[in-house]
C-alpha cells in the first residue's frame, strides 16, 4: 500500500533500532504484577480447605496418629496440585489472549514501511498512524494528511482535536485514538515513560468488575461457609457432650465442616471461564476479559453493521454514472474519456493515503485509466473531514503553478443539497439513486468547485458544487450469510443491522443476506428526535437503522438494553466504538477492523466470519450449562456427605463416626476433578442451539432446580442411611458398617455424576457425547474403591473391612435405586 509519504523520511536503521534499544528498553509498562508458581502456590494454600487439612492433620499429629496424619498432609500436596493444575491451565490461557490482542504497529525502518509488535517501537523510530489506529508511543508529528485524534483516555475530553506539523500541540501520545486521516510521528517516549506510563493507567491493572453469576456464586458459597461453622459448632457440642472428649469432638466437627464447604464450586467458575476463553481463542475468537465467555449464552439481540459483517467489505466499483453525458457506464467502459473528470475528482476527494476499502478502489481505479497520474504534483493546502448528517467531505489541493483541485464526495443526499442543480434535476438523480439502492449498490456523489484565496469557508457545506455524477459500488453479502443468520433466528436471536448506508441499499442487501422483516426502517436523524418511549418502540419493532451516525447507533442500543435485551454489537468502523463499548458484548471485526472498534469491543472475530460469534454463543451456552450441571452435582453429593457424618451422632445411632475426616477428604479428591474438569469438558448438548436465550437476571439455581438437586441428595442419604442401618441390623461390626456405607456413596457419586450430564436427554443418550475425562475419573474411582475394600493396609488404614460379592452387589443396588430414579424422573418430563 503506498502511503505518499516524503521521501525524506527514512526512519531508523538496524544499527540505530539496536542502539536505542539498548538506551531505552522495550515499550512495555512495567509494573503490571503477573503472579509466579510460588505465589498462586501461596494462595492455594489460604483456601479454607486446605487450612482445615492442616488442623486436622495437626490435631492427628497430636493424639498421635501418625498415619492419618500423613494421609492428611498427602491429601494437602494432592489438592494443591489440583489447584494449582487448574490455575496454572487458566493463567496459561490468560497470558495467550492477552499476547494475541497486542496490537502491530506500522514503522518507517531502512526507508521501508513494515509491521512490527507493538512493544519493539523505538525511541527515534517513524510511527505510521492512520485512521482508526491506536497510538503506542509519545511523539512529534512530521508529517499528516487530515489527521485528527482523540486524547479522551488521557484528557477525558471526547472531542477530536486535528493535529499537524504545524499546529500548537504537534505531539501524539500513546493510548489515544486516530480518528481521521494519517500522521507520521517520530517516537520521542516509550513505555513507562510515555505520559500513559507515568499515570499508571494499564488495562491488565484495571480491576474487572465482577459478573451477576460470580456474585451469585460467592453468596452460595459464603452461605454455605456460615451453615458450615455453625453445623461445626452444633457437631463439637454434641460430640463433647456424649463423650467428654475434645480432640475427637474436634475431628468430628472438622470433618462436617470438610463435608460442608463447596470450594470446588468458585475453582470450577474460574476453570470453566478461562478455558472456555482459551478454547474460543483457538477458534478464532479472542475474549478480552474471561467473564464474557458467560454473557455471550445469554445474547437475546445481534446488532450488526452492513458493511465487512453482513457483505464482504471488498466494495467492487460496478458503475459510473456521470451527469454532463447522462451516462451510466459500468466497468468494461471505464477508459471512456467521458468519465475521466468524474473519477479524477473522485480520487482527488479520497485520502491520499487511502484506508477505507472504496477509497482503495477509487485510487485503482485512477491508476487504470487516467494516463496523466497527476498525485504527486498536486499537495493538499486544506481539508475538511467527513462530517454532517448524512455526512461529506472536501479536499483542497494546489500545485507549484498554484492550480487548485476542490473535490467532495459523500453520501448522495449530502451532495446533492450544495450543489447548484435545480429541484427537478436533483429528483432526477434521486430517482436513479434509489434504483441503484434497491439493487443493493452503495452510492456516493461526487461534485468539485473553484475558490479564490486562501479565506477558506468555515464548513464545507458553504462551497456551492458542481455536481459531476455518481460513483456506485457493489459490496456483495458473503458466501455463507444466510446459513448464520438462519443459526441465529433458530436459536431465539433477534437480528438488527445498525448502518450508515442508505435505506434501498440496506434493505436489497439484507433481504439478500436473509435477514427477516425488512419491510420498514428507520434513519438515524428521526432517532435523535424520537422520545424515550417511542425510541425504545421503535429499537423493539424495527430491524433495519439506516443512515445511523455513532450518537443514535448509541442510543439504539442503550434502548435495546432498557428493554432487558442482552445485546451484542458488531462493528469494524471508527463510529461503531461507542456502540461496542456500551453493548454488553462489543464485537470487532479482526481482519479488516479498526484498531478504535477492537480497543472498544469485549471480543474479536480474527477472520471476520460472522458464524464464528454463533460459534461463540454455542460456546457461552454449553459453559453455562455445564457450571449449572457441575454446581447441581455438587449440592446433590454434598447432602449425603454432610448428613451421614452428622445424624449418626445427633440420632444416638451404634456407630457415631461412621465418616472420619480421610473418608471425606477422599470423597473431596473425587468430586474436585470431576466438578472442575470433567464436566467444563463436556459436549454441548443436542438442541442447544434451538432454545430460546436465558435472562440474564435468572439466577444460576432457580428454586425448582435447587429443589431437584435437594432431592436428589436426600435419596441418595436416604440409601445410604439404609445401608448403614441394613448392614447392622444383620449383625455388622463398624468395619463392615462403614465399608457399607462408604461404597454405597462412592458408588452413589459415580452414578450421579453421569446421571447430572443431562437433566432432560437419558442418561443413555448422555453416552453419545464423548467424554473421556469421565472414563478415566470414574475408572480411577473403582480402582482405588477396590484397592481399598481389598488390600488390607488400605482397608485398615481407613477402617473397614472387604465386601463379599453378595454385600457389594446389595451396594451397587442401593445406590442405583437412589439415583436412577432420577432416569424416570426426566423420562416423564420428556413425554410432557
Amino acid at each position: 500500500m503506498s502511503y505518499n509519504i516524503p521521501d525524506h523520511l527514512k526512519g531508523l536503521n538496524d544499527s540505530e533500532v539496536a542502539a536505542s534499544r539498548r538506551q531505552y528498553g522495550y515499550n512495555k509498562i512495567d509494573g503490571v504484577h503477573t503472579s509466579t508458581v510460588l505465589e498462586l502456590l501461596m494462595n492455594i494454600l489460604k483456601e479454607p480447605m486446605l487450612i482445615l487439612l492442616f488442623a486436622i492433620s495437626a490435631i492427628y499429629l497430636i493424639v498421635g496418629n501418625y498415619g492419618e496424619a500423613l494421609f492428611m498432609l498427602l491429601a494437602i500436596v494432592v489438592v494443591s496440585a489440583i489447584s494449582l493444575y487448574q490455575d496454572t491451565r487458566s493463567k496459561k490461557a490468560l497470558e495467550a489472549l492477552e499476547k494475541l490482542n497486542e496490537p502491530l504497529s506500522k514503522v518507517i525502518r531502512n526507508a521501508q514501511v513494515i509491521e512490527i509488535p507493538t512493544h519493539e517501537i523505538a525511541v527515534g523510530d517513524l510511527c505510521i498512524t492512520e485512521e482508526g489506529k491506536t497510538i503506542n508511543a509519545d511523539g512529534e508529528i512530521m508529517h499528516s494528511n487530515d489527521f485528527s485524534v482523540n486524547e479522551a483516555s488521557l484528557t477525558g475530553e471526547s472531542l477530536s482535536v486535528f493535529k499537524s506539523r504545524e499546529s500548537e500541540d504537534n505531539k501524539v501520545y500513546s493510548g489515544t485514538l486516530a480518528v481521521s486521516g494519517l500522521a507520521v510521528f517520530k517516537v520521542e517516549q516509550i513505555g513507562a515513560a510515555t505520559r500513559l506510563g507515568k499515570i499508571g493507567v494499564s488495562l491488565s491493572g484495571i480491576k474487572e468488575e465482577a459478573s451477576p453469576l460470580q456474585l451469585q456464586i460467592r453468596s452460595f458459597v459464603k452461605a454455605m461457609a456460615i451453615v458450615g461453622i455453625a453445623i461445626f459448632g452444633m457437631v463439637c457440642a454434641v460430640s463433647y457432650y456424649h463423650t467428654q472428649d475434645l480432640i475427637n469432638s474436634l475431628l468430628n466437627g472438622l470433618t462436617l465442616a470438610m463435608s460442608v464447604l463447596p470450594e470446588e464450586i468458585p475453582v470450577a467458575f474460574t476453570t470453566f471461564m478461562a478455558l472456555g476463553a482459551w478454547k474460543l481463542m483457538r477458534d478464532g475468537i479472542i475474549v478480552k476479559r474471561s467473564s464474557i465467555v458467560e454473557t455471550l449464552g445469554s445474547t437475546t439481540v445481534i446488532c450488526t453493521d452492513k458493511t465487512g459483517t453482513i457483505t464482504e467489505n471488498t466494495m467492487h466499483l460496478k458503475h459510473l454514472y456521470d451527469y454532463r453525458s447522462d451516462k451510466i457506464l459500468d466497468e468494461k467502459d471505464f477508459s471512456d474519456v467521458a468519465l475521466s473528470t468524474l473519477i479524477d475528482y473522485a480520487m482527488w476527494s479520497s485520502e491520499p493515503a487511502p484506508f477505507d476499502p472504496m477509497e482503495k478502489t477509487l485510487h485503482k481505479v485512477y491508476e487504470q485509466t487516467q494516463s496523466n497520474d497527476q498525485r504527486k504534483a498536486f499537495k493538499m493546502i486544506h481539508e475538511y473531514p467527513l462530517e454532517g448528517k448524512p455526512p461529506m467531505m472536501t479536499h483542497l489541493f494546489e500545485n507549484a503553478e498554484q492550480q487548485r483541485i476542490i473535490a467532495a464526495k459523500g453520501a448522495p443526499e449530502a451532495i446533492l443539497n450544495v450543489s447548484t442543480l435545480s429541484e427537478n434535476e436533483k429528483n432526477k438523480i434521486r430517482e436513479l439513486i434509489k434504483n441503484f439502492g434497491q439493487q443493493g449498490f452503495r452510492v456516493l456523489g461526487v461534485a468539485s468547485t473553484s475558490f479564490e484565496g486562501n479565506d477558506f469557508p468555515l464548513k464545507q457545506q458553504d462551497f456551492r458544487f458542481d455536481f459531476l455524477g455518481l460513483v456506485v459500488f457493489y459490496d456483495p453479502p458473503k458466501q455463507n450469510i444466510q446459513e448464520v443468520f438462519r443459526h441465529i433466528y433458530d436459536a431465539g436471536i433477534k437480528v438488527k443491522v445498525i448502518t450508515g448506508d442508505n435505506t434501498d441499499t440496506t434493505r436489497s442487501i439484507a433481504a439478500q443476506a436473509g435477514i427477516l422483516n425488512t419491510t420498514d426502517a428507520v434513519e438515524g436523524k428521526d432517532i435523535m428526535e424520537y422520545s424515550d418511549a417511542k425510541l425504545m418502540e421503535a429499537a423493539e419493532d424495527k430491524v433495519l437503522f439506516t443512515r445511523m451516525f455513532p450518537d443514535a447507533k448509541l442510543a439504539v442500543v442503550n434502548a435495546l438494553k432498557k428493554q432487558g435485551e442482552v445485546v451484542a454489537m458488531l462493528g469494524d468502523g471508527v463510529n461503531d466504538g461507542p456502540a461496542l463499548k456500551a453493548a454488553h458484548i462489543g464485537v470487532a471485526m479482526g481482519s479488516k477492523g479498526t484498531e478504535i472498534a477492537k480497543a472498544a469491543a469485549a471480543l474479536v472475530i480474527t477472520n471476520d466470519d460472522l458464524d464464528k460469534l454463533i460459534t461463540g454463543i454455542a460456546s457461552g451456552r454449553r459453559i453455562y450449562a455445564n457450571i449449572k450441571k457441575a454446581i447441581q452435582y455438587i449440592i446433590s453429593i454434598h447432602i449425603p456427605i454432610i448428613l451421614t457424618v452428622s445424624l449418626p451422632l445427633f440420632l444416638g445411632w451404634v456407630f457415631p463416626q461412621i465418616f472420619t475426616p480421610v473418608h471425606v477428604i477422599f470423597l473431596e479428591l473425587i468430586m474436585g476433578p470431576t466438578c472442575s474438569i470433567v464436566y467444563e469438558n463436556e459436549p454441548m448438548e443436542r438442541n442447544t442451539m434451538l432454545k430460546k436465550p436465558r435472562k440474564m437476571t435468572d439466577t444460576f439455581l432457580n428454586w425448582k432446580e435447587l429443589a431437584v438437586s435437594i432431592a436428589q441428595g436426600l435419596i441418595i442419604t436416604g440409601g445410604v442411611l439404609f445401608a448403614y442401618q441394613y448392614t447392622v441390623q444383620n449383625g455388622g461390626n463398624e468395619e463392615k458398617t462403614r465399608a457399607m456405607v462408604f461404597t454405597t456413596l462412592i458408588f452413589a457419586n459415580i452414578l450421579l455424576s453421569l446421571a447430572n450430564r443431562s437433566f432432560h436427554y437419558s442418561l443413555f443418550e448422555s453416552f453419545k457425547n464423548r467424554n473421556r475425562l469421565f472414563v478415566v475419573v470414574n475408572s480411577l474411582t473403582f480402582i482405588l474403591l477396590f484397592a481399598i475394600l481389598y488390600i488390607a493396609p488400605f482397608a485398615n488404614f481407613f477402617h473397614l473391612t472387604g465386601l463379599n460379592a453378595g454385600e457389594l452387589g446389595t451396594a451397587i443396588g442401593i445406590a442405583s435405586v437412589s439415583v436412577l430414579w432420577f432416569e424416570v424422573y426426566k423420562w416423564v418430563k420428556r413425554v410432557k
